[in-house]
């Protein structure tokens, strides 16, 4: 019988902060990293944060072993337009923060019930009608699950959500290689 190591092996969920060239291709390129190596995307959002000096930030959520979270990281070190890659997860703390818009259809008790949940997590009603409610959440992607999940017996319609923005805690800025 022989040990392995279950830390190397147990799945974990990493968001990773990439900072590339804002140009055309560089998102499909980094797409096409992990869709050609069977890796999966949990969340992806992507904006740029310096046009003067033409940089976008790309934020993913990726899963995968200790050893594959390891290879995305390099592969995408390598890419061309990649200037640096930040595992927030692992290098310490990190604000994580994603947006919901959350459609809700009801009336009488479940419409009451549905205000009365958004208020306890702090979700604000962006529009009205006499039988429907769009709500934006903010905060944590848990927190984002919890309230769609109580909201599905009550009329949940629709829901869009963002993906994750984050960014690492501290006076630092992300390094540009």
């Amino acid at each position: 019988m022989h040990s392995t190591n279950y830390r190397a092996h147990a799945v974990e969920f990493h968001t990773m902060s990439i900072l590339v060239d804002n140009e055309a291709g560089v998102l499909a390129r980094v797409i096409g990293l992990f869709s050609g190596r069977g890796y999966n995307i949990e969340s992806l959002t992507v904006a740029e944060i310096d046009a003067e000096e033409k940089l976008s930030k790309i934020t993913i959520v990726t899963s995968g072993t200790r050893q594959v979270l390891d290879q995305i990281k390099a592969q995408l070190d390598r890419l061309v337009p990649v200037r640096s890659v930040s595992d927030l997860t692992e290098n310490g703390d990190s604000v994580e923060r994603e947006l919901a818009l959350v459609k809700v259809a009801g009336s009488g008790d479940k419409r009451v019930e549905a205000l009365r949940i958004a208020d306890i997590f702090r979700a604000r009603a962006v529009d009205s009608t006499q039988d429907s409610f769009v709500f934006e959440i903010v905060g944590k992607t848990s927190k984002v699950d919890a309230f769609i999940r109580l909201m599905q017996p009550l009329g949940l319609v629709d829901v869009s959500r963002t993906g994750v923005a984050a960014i690492a805690r501290g006076a630092e800025a992300m390094p540009c290689n």
